[in-house]
């Protein structure tokens, strides 16, 4: 694995130097779409409604429709968010790591201790793992504010991004509100079932066939020259400009690091939670 940044993760007055991972990838084959007649590779392009014309995507503004009126932001009114301009990772609370229910998991990171030793980094990890705790913090990634959970897989830390509480449904089903009774038998023979299929659960044992059918296909079709030469019939790959900056998430952590070594000001403190009773997620 290539790591994404170098940085340092603070917790009070220790500092963890740390270099950041991608922790997981996507195994899908990559498709585009081609002419049926020809197999011509088919593009989009940016065209404006109005005018016709194709628009570069530097000269590409958002904007908010609410069904009526539309309101324009320009990229000088995005910058100006103060989402865009915090760089910093701030730890918000260390909370009980039953209390942060899994359907809030968005995507991960592996931190990997980058000193000559990882005496700080494991004295977290294991702080973390005997007090049973996760550390949230908030920090800003890709022109929105995240949120994430500091928590322990192994021997490693791992940074994972979670959703807000209002991305997460409401499971409202009027079948489940109705009264339903379940007899000892059925319950008997119910776990009976479970039983019959419980084992120990490994990853490893389950593969993606659909993935692995695809690439024996392709594999097949290159083994008996089905194929046109991607130069000829798709021309050049027009290059395109990316979009917006990113904000990766160790230079935010470097910013946090020398925050704290600066020392913040009183109006930069956050400001006080209330007490809040601890609750189990549901």
């Amino acid at each position: 694995m290539r790591s994404i940044w170098k940085g340092a993760l603070t917790f009070g007055l220790v500092n963890v130097p740390v270099k950041v991972y991608a922790a997981t990838e996507d195994h899908d084959v990559s498709l585009h779409q081609v002419h049926e007649k020809d197999g011509g590779r088919i593009r989009y392009q940016r065209t404006c409604e109005i005018c016709g014309e194709v628009v570069a995507y530097k000269d590409i503004d958002r904007a908010y429709d609410d069904g009526d009126r539309t309101v324009v932001l320009t990229k000088e009114d995005i910058a100006a968010l103060p989402a865009e301009k915090s760089r910093e990772i701030t730890v918000v609370e260390f909370v009980p790591s039953e209390q942060v229910d899994p359907i809030t998991f968005d995507r991960a990171y592996f931190l990997e201790p980058d000193s000559s030793s990882p005496k700080a980094y494991v004295l977290l990890r294991q702080t973390l793992e005997q007090t049973d705790r996760t550390a949230i913090v908030q920090f800003s990634l890709r022109q929105k504010t995240r949120l994430a959970a500091l928590r322990v897989r192994g021997d490693v830390l791992v940074l994972q991004t979670l959703l807000w509480a209002d991305e997460v449904r409401a499971a409202q089903f009027p079948a489940l509100d109705e009264s339903v009774t379940i007899s000892d038998k059925e319950m008997k023979l119910s776990s009976a079932l479970v039983d019959s299929f419980s084992s120990d659960f490994d990853p490893s044992e389950f593969h993606d066939d659909y993935q692995e059918e695809l690439r024996t296909l392709i594999e097949a079709k290159l083994e008996k020259g089905e194929s046109i030469d991607t130069a000829e019939t798709f021309g050049e790959r027009a290059e395109e400009e990316s979009g917006g900056e990113v904000i990766d998430l160790m230079e935010a952590l470097r910013a946090s690091v020398e925050r704290s070594r600066g020392g913040a000001s009183s109006d930069d403190k956050p400001a006080k939670k209330p007490a809040k009773k601890s609750k189990k997620a549901s």
